[in-house]
């Protein structure tokens, strides 16, 4: 069974429609919606057997861990078991938006949230993205929209058949803005670590 299709205004979308993607993460099914970037799958970050369904569907190699996007900085509190001075820092000059912070795992994460004992999240600028995360209350994977090796796509009509099969939702606000990759940085340490210089420079 396809997903069920919510078309969303892109700058003010429908708290109705919101609200029920939500409910459906919480129920353990998988969300497409669109991302600053492109568009993502989100799972409820707390629920491991719908972060389970979300790596089979997409083929993904378990050494490859999901990131995560919430809607407010406090939510890191859930997720990290240290929030730096650095952090803290980056947060306040950079989020909501394209920039990815590193922190130390809380123990307990499920394992596909954890690489190295990092756990890496974002807080999204996008209308939608922020508004599904802040629906459920609590943080949402952020992987591409996409087959393991396939292109990424900006808009919900170049989706993988198979991939919207498999979730219960889509919602669609268009092409997204496209553009570069988040910016990925572990703060960790102090100097903060460039992992992948994005969007926002560092």
């Amino acid at each position: 069974m396809s997903a069920l299709v919510l078309a969303l205004d892109p700058e003010q979308p429908s708290p109705v429609f919101l609200n029920w993607a939500a409910q459906e993460l919480a129920d353990g099914g998988l969300v497409i919606y669109p991302t600053e970037t492109l568009y993502a799958v989100a799972a409820d970050a707390a629920n491991p057997q719908a972060l389970e369904r979300l790596a089979g569907l997409k083929g993904r190699e378990p050494d490859k861990p999901f990131g995560l996007i919430i809607s407010h900085p406090r939510e890191t509190e859930a997720l990290a078991a240290e929030i730096t001075p650095t952090a803290c820092e980056l947060m306040a000059r950079h989020w909501p938006g394209p920039l990815t912070i590193i922190l130390e795992a809380k123990p307990g994460l499920h394992p596909s949230l954890v690489q190295r004992g990092g756990v890496a999240m974002r807080c999204s600028p996008h209308p939608v993205a922020q508004g599904l995360a802040q629906a459920l209350g609590r943080a949402i994977t952020a992987t591409s929209a996409n087959l393991s090796g396939q292109p990424a796509p900006d808009r919900a009509g170049d989706l993988d058949q198979s991939l919207v099969d498999g979730c219960a939702v889509l919602l669609d606000a268009g092409p997204t803005p496209g553009g570069p990759a988040s910016t990925v940085v572990d703060a960790r340490q102090d100097p903060p670590v460039v992992l992948r210089q994005g969007a926002i420079a560092i």
